[in-house]
């Protein structure tokens, strides 16, 4: 597989407040030893619950979180080694589409200047080449030249999540994270908006690194998909092997729990029982695996020893007891 993005014992921590001046201090560990790749033109979707660190590791990827250790390649070139300026002018290649369009918009702004904005910061062409270019991203993005002068409030949430695509597209990047870019809006507004982002990667050769906690909106974009628990992925695979044949209980449960993609009964198969309980602390995460206390299929030695990520046919699984 030819990588773009290639992250390898990608951890995040973040300190926690002392309980007293003389305490020790406490991290919260957010990611944790997370690998992964992404490869030129196709979309890696990571999965999870809300608290799973999912935003945290792609944030972390691109350096908008931190701070963070490990290794992260975009183009064989190690992102959290670089200097302040090497990293501004890589942003060229680098995007963000964010969740909600209602926020992520200056409001005080017209939507001319938010898109026009990342080419005036990196110093991308002239005035005029500039005007052009936005001129022609909202074309790209179906909106009209006429709405150029408008401020965000003047826009659906549909259309102001147009308005943050133009932006993501106006330096030509290779790749963009998509941090839930669907999720605050109305159904068949996020098929019109998830629609529009596989036409884009297919006229451009985009990459994304889409993150959602929807298995429907996941299963419809991303080729390829990994399954984050507490700061680990426990399961990664290509999109058709992960929904017909989900190893890990945690990937099991999510689809279970998801109404839209309720399977169907076959020789052989049981829907999994529902979880219990709620996710250990990340400060202080259990010595063997994380899911344990909740998984149906846990055994002595799930709670004492953590499983790694194996090969087990197309997919990548941390379970000692998968399937």
């Amino acid at each position: 597989m030819n990588a773009l993005l290639e992250a390898k014992g990608l951890t995040v921590r973040f300190p926690m407040p002392k309980r007293n001046p003389f305490a020790k201090r406490d991290f919260l560990e957010a990611v944790r030893g997370v690998d992964f790749a992404l490869a030129e033109g196709r979309t890696l979707g990571i999965v999870g619950e809300s608290g799973s660190g999912k935003t945290t590791a792609a944030m972390a990827a691109i350096r908008l979180t931190g701070p963070a250790t490990g290794e992260v390649r975009f183009r064989g070139e190690d992102l959290l080694a670089l200097g302040p300026e090497e990293m501004r002018l890589r942003r060229r290649d680098l995007q963000v589409i964010f969740q909600d369009p209602y926020s992520s918009l200056n409001p005080r702004d017209r939507v001319s200047h938010i898109v026009r904005e990342p080419l005036d910061l990196l110093g991308v062409g002239d005035d005029a080449s500039r005007d052009a270019r936005v001129e022609e991203l909202f074309s790209l993005v179906g909106l009209r030249r006429d709405q150029l002068p408008l401020f965000p409030h003047q826009f659906s949430g549909g259309q102001r999540q147009r308005i943050s695509i133009a932006r993501a597209l106006a330096t030509n990047p290779k790749l963009i994270v998509c941090d839930e870019p669907v999720s605050a809006l109305d159904v068949a507004i996020q098929a019109q908006i998830l629609n529009l982002l596989v036409r884009l990667q297919g006229e451009f050769g985009l990459s994304y690194l889409f993150i959602s906690h929807d298995l429907g909106v996941i299963r419809q974009i991303c080729q390829d998909v990994a399954v984050m628990y507490l700061g680990r992925i426990v399961e990664q695979a290509p999109r058709a092997a992960l929904f017909s044949r989900p190893l890990h209980p945690y990937t099991q449960a999510l689809l279970a729990a998801a109404p839209s993609l309720a399977r169907r009964k076959s020789a052989g198969y049981q829907r999994p029982a529902k979880l219990k309980g709620d996710p250990p602390s990340p400060i202080n995460p259990p010595p063997g695996c994380a899911f344990a206390e909740r998984c149906p299929k846990a055994q002595a030695k799930c709670r004492e020893e953590r499983p790694r990520l194996a090969p087990d046919g197309d997919s990548l699984v941390a379970c000692w007891f998968p399937g």
